[in-house]
C-alpha cells in the first residue's frame, strides 16, 4: 500500500520503506523577512523560492516521523517607557502614542497555465504545481475524474500567524501551516502547465540580471577600499579582475533565481593591477585598491558627480 512520506521538502508516494528519500531533517527558519530551513544556508525573500529550496540530506522515507517544529525567534526585550516628566517651563510632555498599522495586503501571485499541455509527457512523480494540493503523478495513470484542490491565493505570514489570501483559517505552526486544506476545487491537476519557462527565465537564461548594486568607500593615503553590496555570491563562479584603471566584476548569487552583476567600473584614478586585491563576503564584495600616484580621490568611479568631500583615514602623507 502507497504511503506518503512526511519528510520535510519530499512528500512522495512510496511503497518501498528503504526506498531513497531527500528531505530537510532541520525545521525552517523565518526571520526578518527571510526565508530558509535551519539545516542549510540558502536563504529567500518569498514563499515559492522557499518551496523549491532543495533538500540537503538523503535517507529513506517515512510515513511516521513528526516533522520538527518551526524555530522561533525571541522577541528582543523592549526598554521601559519614560513616564510623563515635568518641564519648568513647557509642562508635562508625553512620548506620542504611535497606532499599529494593518500589514498590505500582498499583491495576488501570477495564475500558472490553467492546464496541462497534452502534447508533453508527465515525468513519474511529478508533484501537482497548484499551493496545497500534493497530489503526484503516476505514469499510465487515467486523468479522468481528477479533483485538484488547492489555495489559488498567496501565502500570508504575518505576526506569527500563518494562512493564505485567498481563505481565512490562520495557524501558528507551520506544519499546521502546510495543512491547511484547500479552499477552491479544480477538474484536473497542474502538473507541467505550458511546459513553457518562465518569462524572466527565458529573458535572462535562468538568471536575473542586475544593473547597478549599493557602493561605498573610504582611503588611506595609498589604498582605496570599496564595497559592493551583493547578498550570496558564489566565489567559484565569480570573477574580479584589475586593470590599470577599472575593475571588471562578474558576480553570481546563489539565489533561487540567480542574480547576475556584470560591470566594468572606471575608477577615478589609476590603481595597482597586481597589488590590489578582493574578498567576497556574505553581504558584499569589498576591494582594496592600490593607488597608482598616492593622490586623494573624491569619489570612487569616474562618472560620479564631485562633491568636494574626501573620505580618508590614517595619516595623510607628508608634501
Amino acid at each position: 500500500m502507497a504511503q506518503k512520506c512526511v519528510h520535510q521538502g519530499c512528500g512522495l508516494m512510496f511503497t518501498e520503506p528503504a526506498a531513497i528519500c531527500t528531505y530537510h531533517p532541520g525545521p525552517p527558519v523565518f526571520h526578518e523577512g527571510q526565508k530558509g530551513w535551519k539545516c542549510c544556508k540558502p536563504r529567500v525573500l518569498t514563499f515559492d523560492e522557499f518551496m523549491t529550496i532543495p533538500p540537503c540530506t538523503t535517507g529513506t522515507h517515512s510515513a511516521t516521523d513528526v516533522p520538527p517544529a518551526i524555530e522561533k525567534k525571541e522577541a528582543p526585550e523592549e526598554a521601559p517607557q519614560p513616564s510623563a516628566s515635568l518641564d519648568a517651563d513647557k509642562g508635562p510632555t508625553r512620548k506620542p502614542v504611535v497606532t499599529p498599522q494593518n500589514a498590505p495586503t500582498p499583491p495576488p501571485p501570477e495564475p500558472p497555465s490553467e492546464s496541462d499541455d497534452q502534447s508533453l509527457e508527465i515525468p513519474e512523480g511529478r508533484t501537482c504545481r497548484r499551493k496545497a494540493c500534493g497530489a503526484t503523478y503516476k505514469k499510465g495513470q487515467s486523468r479522468e475524474g481528477e479533483k485538484c484542490t488547492h489555495h489559488p491565493g498567496a501565502p500570508i505570514f504575518h505576526e506569527g500567524s500563518k494562512g493564505y489570501s485567498c481563505c481565512k483559517r490562520r495557524v501558528l505552526e507551520f506544519d499546521e501551516f502546510m495543512r491547511i486544506e484547500g479552499c477552491k476545487t479544480k477538474g484536473r491537476h497542474l502538473f507541467i502547465g505550458s511546459g513553457k519557462k518562465d518569462k524572466k527565465d527565458e529573458l535572462s537564461g535562468g538568471e536575473e540580471k542586475v544593473e547597478t548594486v549599493r557602493h561605498d568607500y573610504y582611503q588611506t593615503g595609498a589604498t582605496v577600499i570599496a564595497s559592493f553590496f551583493l547578498k550570496k555570491i558564489v566565489k567559484e563562479e565569480s570573477t574580479v579582475k584589475f586593470t590599470p584603471q577599472a575593475v571588471e566584476l562578474n558576480l553570481k548569487t546563489s539565489d533561487a533565481l540567480p542574480k547576475r552583476y556584470a560591470k566594468t567600473v572606471e575608477l577615478f584614478g589609476p590603481i595597482d593591477p597586481e597589488a590590489s586585491s578582493f574578498k567576497i563576503m556574505g553581504t558584499k564584495l569589498e576591494l582594496t585598491l592600490v593607488k597608482g600616484d598616492g593622490q586623494a580621490w573624491p569619489v570612487l568611479r569616474a562618472d560620479e558627480k564631485r562633491t568636494g568631500e574626501i573620505f580618508q583615514v590614517g595619516r595623510a602623507g607628508m608634501a
